[in-house]
């Protein structure tokens, strides 16, 4: 399993989203090792998010001729590098730059290690060899911000980085050395990559995928603060209640893979809907009798599993252009991550920490809209088939 390219590629993505999201669990020591404010540290955090969202399909479709197993392990000796420099960079603004390039590179590794690992295996088996690489994700995404506190406070600030670092040069390495090497999709050109931008339906999902993230995030984004207010736990106990989370979201991505390839749209309408009760559960949750352990476990799987849906119905719409709709889908559910998190904070302001929970149902409810409009389009699709309208 460990000498496997799928393991080695779940690894990068593990690399990649502690890259991301690991400087959270660092943001003290950076404040106080710069002397820079709160604001000017969350900018780390803000930067990578905005340059993933307005250039990542930009860099993707730059990228998209050259060979694939040559820019996944560039990309990856890109984050090493800059991880490495960021250890010892003796000014907050040059790490905010040392941001910069692993961000530009974010989307163009996530795009290809899809790609990637679904030619590792047989058509029907490539819903779950996209989850069992989401495992990477989901495991940076979630277990990246404590990893990287625990590191700095068992070792050293460095060590944070230098761990980082280490991740992603033996993912580079074992992407090396086990990945067959392949060309990209050099047949495919920027004009018939971009054509795909004409496609409805591939719009209603990126609505969808935004609206899913925004929900996610709306809750997630306040989740510390959540369970220390409603459910009275302490900073200890909400380390291990997120640590339980993101093993359910562990589960959860593997599970969705395999229900996506028995039936897809069934799965992503079942979704949002576990998603909705989950965020029920927690709103009753200083009253209700449901375990804790099993609410986390349950909110987990629904939270993490919306990335292997949401991914699977978006880039389903361009099989033609794999690459550049990936590039899509992460900058469009970056955006959904921004979104959310403004939103929850604003649905806080004004109904308490309870509010995030309508935020998130909200969110959910814009994304039925998407569902319940794909379902109908696709539905008018069918009828025109066998008419003197093309099929798409």
């Amino acid at each position: 399993m460990f000498l496997k390219p799928i393991f080695f590629i779940a690894l990068g993505l593990f690399g990649l989203y502690t890259i991301e999201f690991g400087v959270v669990g660092i943001l003290p020591a950076i404040m106080e090792r710069f002397s820079v404010s709160t604001s000017q540290a969350g900018m780390l955090v803000g930067l990578f998010a905005l340059v993933i969202a307005l250039l990542g399909p930009f860099m993707v479709l730059l990228l998209s001729k050259f060979n694939r197993k040559n820019v996944l392990i560039t990309s990856l000796l890109i984050f090493t590098g800059s991880s490495f420099l960021s250890a010892y960079t003796p000014n907050f603004y040059v790490l905010l730059a040392l941001r910069i390039l692993p961000a530009l590179f974010h989307p163009v590794f996530f795009s290809l290690a899809f790609v990637a690992a679904v030619s590792l295996y047989a058509k029907d088996k490539a819903t779950q060899a996209s989850a069992k690489a989401f495992v990477g994700t989901s495991m940076g995404m979630v277990l990246g911000v404590p990893l990287t506190s625990y590191i700095a406070d068992q070792f050293s600030y460095e060590a944070s980085f230098i761990f980082t670092a280490f991740v992603n040069s033996i993912a580079a390495v074992g992407i090396a050395f086990f990945l067959p090497k392949t060309d990209a999709a050099q047949k495919v050109t920027y004009k018939e990559q971009l054509g795909i931008l004409r496609k409805a339906p591939l719009w209603i999902s990126i609505g969808g995928a935004t609206f899913i993230f925004a929900a996610m995030f709306s809750v997630y984004s306040y989740s510390a603060e959540f369970l220390g207010q409603v459910m009275g736990m302490s900073d200890e106990i909400v380390s291990v209640m997120l640590v339980i989370f993101g093993l359910g979201g562990v589960a959860g991505n593997l599970v969705a893979g395999r229900l996506l390839g028995v039936h897809r749209m069934r799965t992503t309408i079942f979704q949002p809907l576990v998603l909705a009760i989950s965020f029920l559960l927690l709103y009753f949750g200083e009253i209700s009798f449901v375990p804790v352990i099993g609410m986390m476990i349950l909110w987990g799987a629904a939270h993490t599993s919306g990335l292997i849906v949401t991914q699977t119905w978006l880039t389903s719409e361009a099989p033609e252009a794999p690459e550049f709709a990936n590039a899509l889908y992460i900058s469009f559910i970056n955006l959904g991550v921004s979104i959310g998190s403004a939103a929850g904070g604003a649905f806080i302001a004004a109904a308490g920490i309870k509010g995030t929970i309508w935020s998130g149902l909200l969110f959910i409810g814009f994304a039925f809209v998407c569902i319940a409009v794909k379902m109908v389009y696709g539905r008018a699709g069918v009828l025109n088939c066998g008419s003197k309208f093309r099929c798409h």
